[in-house]
């Protein structure tokens, strides 16, 4: 029997069909990838039992000629998602020892669909970062290095954990969750495919929040057609959360391959950043041709409020984040540290509870949100991200379907390499990522190539409100084009 590990999730969810294999022996093959990467830190908590005991469970549906889309499928969920009875923290101290009573819509979906669990998956924490660097549990490593260097890498953030396990081949597909570029920058750096869907089209019910407004749930995996698959069983209307939309879920899958003939791609000149590495510019026009060749028109578009989308960005999120994070007091769940009186156990608590990449959020936060200040920053950062729609909503009017950009300013970095500096230049990684989130756009990260030091490269294709299925076709063309990139084991 070949390696278990290397197939795709379609492959396998047709094997499993074609009863080539068990749902058991596919489990036990990905417990075993698991146990013998724990170096790399993707998973915080491994759940073997209960991946054997649902792996049981699609067997016996399978044998029946039943089972759903995802039936005997295993999957790595980020810790951002609620799980009943299993560990939920955020990977952040101050939720220690928190299970959850319930089940986040999204899980519950893939549930639903037969998928079985391997375990949580590391990431920054409560999503606040670009490199899986502030997790309580210590960063992820990526499982790509530079040719010639045993220097470990960071896999991005804050879906550090969901893109690594993809990429080592720890888990045929990952929950993850986007904010400000938490999908497709890991995806980029890891040689695998993330999506952002459009806001509202999965619930955010039950996935532990940091900005209510920009946070969106969606997959990653290691190519095209397997996130699509996966986005189908996560995609969902929720009554638990009104922000999510009752459009019906189209079949993503069937986009994959479709013919991008006549498309018309964007390309937006306020992305081409000063002092941009030249293999990202090379990479990007690299995009172009490939999407030419393939008969799509390349037309120049203007972003005009492109260059605000950043600042804006790191109000309206931190304010969103210290009001949501207000509730992690000490008193009903989670870390309590004692104290003399009421107020002293919140602050004991919540100093020792948060990491530093937390506590300046939420000091920004507050401080944008403070009286004389909200004017001057957050209600003039939420003007400008009604200009950063409006660009977008000017481009699509006038007959854009998708738009075409780098997915980040560079190839993933060495562990500490950033993390210890400004913590302004760790922010610049989400230059090309947050536009999507302030304007509720689809984001998707394809991989693209390979840096001169043989490091994974994306690009990101931007979408209409609800047009990921454009996204999964013209990510599908680059993807012919170019092959898809796997990291050479040594863990």
């Amino acid at each position: 029997m070949t390696d278990l590990t290397a197939l795709t999730l379609a492959e396998a969810r047709d094997a499993l069909k074609a009863k080539d294999f068990t749902a058991v022996e596919l489990t036990e093959a990905y417990i075993a990838a698991v146990e013998a990467a724990r170096s790399l830190n993707a998973f915080i908590v491994e759940t073997p039992d209960i991946a054997r005991d649902m792996a049981k469970a699609s067997d016996e549906k399978l044998a029946k000629g039943q089972g759903g889309a995802l039936e005997g499928i295993p999957l790595g969920i980020k810790d951002l998602f609620a799980t009943k009875g299993v560990h939920t923290q955020a990977c952040s101290h101050i939720l220690d020892g928190f299970k959850p009573p319930y089940e986040s819509t999204v899980t519950a979906n893939l549930w639903a669909d037969g998928a079985v669990m391997l375990g949580k998956l590391n990431m920054d924490e409560f999503a606040m970062g670009s490199s899986n660097e502030t997790s309580y549990y210590g960063p992820v490593t990526n499982p790509w290095r530079r040719k010639g260097s045993n220097a470990n890498l960071v896999p991005g953030g804050s879906s550090g954990g969901s893109a690594a396990a993809v990429a080592a081949r720890l888990c045929l597909g990952a929950t993850a969750t986007d904010t400000g570029g938490s999908i497709r920058q890991p995806a980029a750096f890891t040689g695998t495919a993330g999506i952002k869907p459009t806001y509202g089209r999965c619930s955010r019910w039950g996935v532990v929040a940091f900005a209510s407004s920009l946070d969106q749930a969606g997959p990653i995996a290691r190519d095209m057609r397997d996130t699509a698959i996966l986005l189908k069983s996560m995609a969902s209307v929720d009554p638990k959360d009104t922000t999510s939309v009752d459009l019906p879920v189209p079949d993503y899958e069937s986009a994959i391959g479709k013919s991008v003939k006549g498309l018309k791609i964007g390309i937006p000149r306020e992305y081409r950043l000063d002092g941009m590495p030249a293999e990202i510019d090379a990479l990007w026009q690299k995009g172009i041709d490939i999407l030419r060749d393939a008969g799509a028109e390349i037309v120049d578009i203007s972003l005009p409020h492109t260059k605000y989308a950043l600042p804006a960005y790191y109000i309206v999120a931190p304010a969103e984040a210290s009001s949501n994070l207000a509730r992690y007091d000490g008193v009903r769940y989670g870390l309590r540290e004692n104290g003399s009186d009421i107020i002293d156990l919140y602050e004991n608590s919540r100093a020792k509870g948060f990491g530093a990449e937390v506590k300046r959020r939420i000091l920004i936060g507050t401080y944008v949100l403070s009286a004389g200040y909200y004017d001057a920053y957050y209600l003039r950062a939420q003007k400008v991200r009604t200009l950063i729609k409006r660009d977008f909503e000017l481009a699509y009017a006038a007959g854009v379907d998708a738009i075409l950009t780098p997915a980040t300013p560079s190839a993933a970095f060495g562990i500490g390499e950033k993390a210890d500096a400004d913590p302004v230049e760790m922010y610049l990684n989400d230059v090309f990522t947050v536009t999507v989130n302030m304007a509720g756009l689809p984001g998707l990260s394809v991989p693209a190539g390979l840096s001169a030091e043989g490091l994974p490269l994306g690009l990101q294709l931007i979408g209409r409100p609800f047009g990921e299925e454009t996204l999964f076709s013209v990510g599908s063309a680059i993807e012919q084009a170019v092959g898809k990139f796997s990291p050479d084991k040594w863990w």
